[in-house]
C-alpha cells in the first residue's frame, strides 16, 4: 500500500511510519515540526526514517499545501491521520491552536481524501473524549458529549466531522481512541517522561492529587499494532478503544520508574489541574473482537524499555 502518515515526526506517528516501512509499504510523512516541545527530539525521530520515505514539512491546516501533497505524492491507499496539537493543559492556555490543527486540519485531511480518492482514513483520537464519566470501563458507545478540556473537544469534533464525510461521501473512517500511550521516544510533556527526567536529574516533580489517579497506560508498540490492524480493516465508520485494559495508579507507576532508575523521586504534591480526570479505563472488547487487537506489553516491561531508551538517548543516569 501507499500510505500517508500525518504527524510522522510525533511520538506515535513516527513509530507507525517505521512499522509500515518494515511491513513493506510505501510511506509519505507529513509534519509541520512545530516547537510545542523539543525540536531536537522530533528531528531525531525523523532521522530514523529510512531512505525512500518521502517527508513533507506541511501544516495540515494549510489546505493548499496539503492538496499539493495529495496531488504530487499520491494517490494514497490509506491515510493514517495522527497530526494534531496535543496536550490537555496547553489547550486551556492556547485554545485557538487546537481549532486550527485538530478541527480544521482534520477536515482538510478528509476533504483531500474525498477530492483525491483516498478510500480509508484512520484517525487518531483520544480517551479524553469520555470526559469525567464515572462509568467504567469506557465503552465506545458511551456518550462523549461533555469534554472537560479544549483538547478533548477538538478531538471529538474530529470524530464527528469524520462521520459526516463517511456518510456524505462514502469514505471509510476508523477513529482510534488512544489511552495514555508511553514508550521510547515519548513526548516530553507527558508523565512518564516528566517523572523519569526529574528522577534522573534529581529535581522535584509535581505529583497531582497525591498520585491517586488511575491511567490505562498503553505501550506504544501495542498502539501501533492496533493502528495497523485498523488500517487493514476498513469497515464503514467505526470507533475503537486502544488501551491496555488494566489501569495503574499513578503513584504506583512512579514507583516503577523509581525502581527502574534506582533512584527516588523528590515529590511535590499539587492539586489536580483543570482538564484532568481521575480515572481512565479502556474496554477493549470491540477492538479485540473485530480487529484481533491484544496488548502484549506488561507495564513493568514497558517502563523498562522507556528508561533504557531515555538513558541511551540522553546519555545519563
Amino acid at each position: 500500500m501507499r500510505v500517508l502518515v500525518t504527524g510522522g515526526a510525533g511520538f506515535i506517528g513516527n513509530h507507525l511510519a517505521l512499522r509500515l516501512v518494515k511491513d513493506g509499504h510505501e510511506v509519505v510523512v507529513v509534519d509541520n515540526v512545530n516547537d510545542y516541545y523539543d525540536l531536537a527530539l522530533k528531528e531525531a525521530r525523523l532521522a530514523q526514517l529510512p531512505r525512500g520515505v518521502v517527508f513533507r514539512k506541511v501544516d495540515i491546516s494549510d489546505f493548499s499545501a496539503l492538496q499539493q501533497v495529495f496531488a504530487e505524492d499520491g494517490p494514497f491507499d490509506k491515510v493514517a491521520h495522527l497530526a494534531a496539537q496535543a496536550g490537555v493543559r496547553y489547550s486551556i492556555e492556547n485554545p485557538h491552536v487546537y481549532a486550527l490543527s485538530n478541527y480544521v486540519g482534520t477536515q482538510n485531511i478528509l476533504e483531500c481524501a474525498k477530492q483525491y480518492g483516498a478510500p480509508h482514513v484512520v484517525y487518531a483520537s483520544t480517551s479524553s473524549v469520555y470526559g469525567d464519566t464515572t462509568e467504567m470501563p469506557f465503552r465506545e458507545d458511551a456518550r462523549a458529549d461533555k469534554p472537560v478540556s479544549i483538547y478533548a473537544a477538538s478531538k471529538r469534533s474530529g470524530e464527528l466531522v469524520a462521520y459526516a464525510y463517511h456518510d456524505l461521501f462514502d469514505i471509510a473512517v476508523t477513529a482510534l481512541r488512544f489511552f495514555t500511550v508511553y514508550g521510547p521516544w515519548g513526548r516530553p510533556d507527558m508523565a512518564p517522561y516528566l517523572f523519569t527526567d526529574a528522577i534522573a536529574k534529581g529535581t522535584p516533580l509535581n505529583l497531582y492529587n497525591h498520585g491517586d489517579m488511575r491511567r490505562d497506560f498503553t505501550y506504544v508498540d501495542d498502539i501501533v499494532d492496533g493502528f495497523v490492524r485498523a488500517l487493514n480493516k476498513p469497515n464503514g465508520y467505526q470507533i475503537y478503544n486502544l488501551g491496555c485494559g488494566t489501569p495503574v495508579v499513578v503513584k504506583d507507576f512512579l514507583g516503577m520508574l523509581e525502581d527502574a532508575l534506582g533512584k527516588k523521586a523528590q515529590v511535590v504534591v499539587v492539586p489536580m489541574q483543570p482538564g484532568d480526570v481521575t480515572d481512565t479505563f479502556a474496554d477493549i472488547t470491540k477492538a479485540r473482537t473485530e480487529l484481533g487487537y491484544e496488548p502484549q506489553t506488561h507495564i513493568t516491561e514497558g517502563v523498562g524499555h522507556f528508561v533504557q531508551w531515555y538513558r541511551e538517548f540522553y546519555g545519563s543516569v
